[in-house]
């Protein structure tokens, strides 16, 4: 069993932990860079192969990102609360607990999944119309919303099962399950749109089968895995302790990640107002500027599973090296990955869109964003060490008074004033900025309350 742990399961309480943070969030952020690619094939193929409605197809598909973001975010905040539970576990040595905690994870994935499909598809069309979707975009934007949600389950599924993997420090096996099935996703795609002529339907239907695939795989590997977190069906069924361990950790992470995202959809609210040539140029660059967010959102993760383990183990000491190394080597991965979108950017934008239009427009978004994404860095790692050490409700409000409050102000106040697309990106900058400085000034504090926590704690053990 040793030799096994010791080949699939990194050690995040013993040894050098610069070297073993990159081996951690490295494959993570492949992940989900991956899974963006993957995912904005949609937007490259009905871009290039659905003739004259490709601009009106690429808006339609665009229009949806920000509400997806909303969904998918709050429930992988919410797996967050699932790896850092387990991975508390783990640092106390309650292999007990990592099982319960496993098996209830998989029941909330499915019924969530089931749950938002359901009420989404009955609240579709009105959040459409409220996100002031222009007339010619509508119907093909609802028609991909719609067949996108039904695929919730499984989108879901995958999500939480990649947290249980991390919470042991595999993230290969996520790694590879995506490779595979976005590989299918993109045959899929160029299957349904060129030979069945289809528009938003196909890639939509394309989706929800390649993530289909990759959930199946993941669970495949969780009934089949000798390490604490194998799977059994038997076992499957909902523990209330273990319940709100994850949900006191996960879902303030998901409320969290929900505003951020709510705040981009009152974003998109003005850029839909700003005409289909913006639209389609925002889509392309969010689909670029997501790069460098799953890059720093990587080393979040990593903090958060590595200070996790840790805590549970009593050892701040090393919480704090890992935050220290999570920012340094986060920095200089994203400093890279920022070079080089801002060098080949307008290149990278005409793949989704040609329209030299769409292309200028997208790269006032690239320049605006992906230079702010140094504060979102801060912000992210800090937020993650606060909820490796089991306090997750102070980031998510720090997150609604300083990006949601700021952006909502913003454009209730000073977009109206010169309305720009410009205008509207500055937000981003000002927004993350505030809120990484809000966060600092919170992990100064609660840090100083945890180590003196642990300190009375080991005192009175030895009284």
């Amino acid at each position: 069993m040793s030799s096994v742990k010791r080949a699939h399961q990194l050690d995040m309480l013993h040894g050098p932990i610069w070297s073993r943070i990159p081996q951690f969030a490295l494959p993570v952020a492949a992940t989900a860079i991956l899974e963006q690619l993957f995912n904005a094939s949609d937007i490259a193929v009905v871009g290039n192969f659905t003739g004259t409605e490709r601009t009106v197809a690429v808006a339609a598909v665009g229009a949806n990102s920000s509400i997806i973001s909303l969904i998918v975010n709050l429930f992988v905040g919410i797996a967050l609360g699932a790896n850092v539970a387990i991975a508390h576990a783990i640092g106390r040595g309650d292999k007990t607990s990592v099982q319960k905690t496993v098996h209830t994870s998989i029941i909330l994935a499915l019924a969530g999944g089931l749950l938002i499909a359901l009420a989404g598809e009955l609240a579709a069309a009105p959040v459409l119309k409220l996100l002031q979707v222009p007339d010619d975009v509508f119907p093909l934007a609802l028609l991909y919303l719609r067949i996108y949600l039904l695929g919730m389950p499984v989108i879901l599924l995958y999500n939480f099962e990649a947290a249980i993997f991390r919470s042991i420090g595999e993230t290969k096996t996520p790694l590879l399950a995506l490779a595979f099935s976005g590989c299918l996703n993109v045959v899929l795609n160029l299957f349904f749109v060129i030979v069945l002529h289809m528009t938003v339907n196909g890639v939509a239907i394309a989706t929800v089968i390649s993530n289909c695939v990759s959930s199946l795989i993941l669970f495949w590997k969780l009934r089949h895995s000798k390490l604490e977190i194998h799977v059994s069906v038997k076992d499957l069924k909902i523990d209330p302790e273990s319940m709100g361990r994850i949900l006191k950790i996960g879902l303030p992470a998901g409320i969290q990640s929900a505003v951020f995202s709510l705040s981009n959809i009152v974003i998109q609210s003005s850029i839909n107002s700003l005409g289909t040539i913006v639209m389609a140029a925002s889509s392309a660059a969010y689909n670029l500027e997501i790069i460098t967010y799953d890059i720093l959102n990587s080393f979040s993760q990593a903090c958060t599973t590595f200070v996790g383990q840790n805590f549970g183990a009593g050892n701040m000491k090393r919480c704090s090296k890992t935050l220290a190394l999570c920012i340094v080597e986060g920095l200089v991965v994203l400093a890279a990955a920022i070079m080089l979108i801002l060098f080949f950017g307008h290149s990278l934008l005409a793949l989704f869109n040609s329209d030299p239009q769409v292309v200028s427009t997208g790269y006032i978004r690239l320049m605006a964003i992906v230079r702010a994404h140094v504060f979102s860095l801060l912000y992210e790692v800090m937020s993650g060490y606060l909820r490796g050490l089991g306090i997750s409700m102070v980031p998510a409000i720090l997150t609604i008074i300083g990006v949601c409050g700021i952006r909502f102000m913003w454009v209730q106040f000073v977009f109206p004033q010169d309305p720009t697309f410009q205008t509207i990106m500055n937000v981003y900058p000002v927004s993350l900025s505030t809120t990484a400085f809000m966060v600092f000034c919170a992990l100064l504090y609660y840090t100083h309350k945890r180590k003196k926590k642990l300190s009375q704690n080991k005192s009175g053990t030895q009284l």
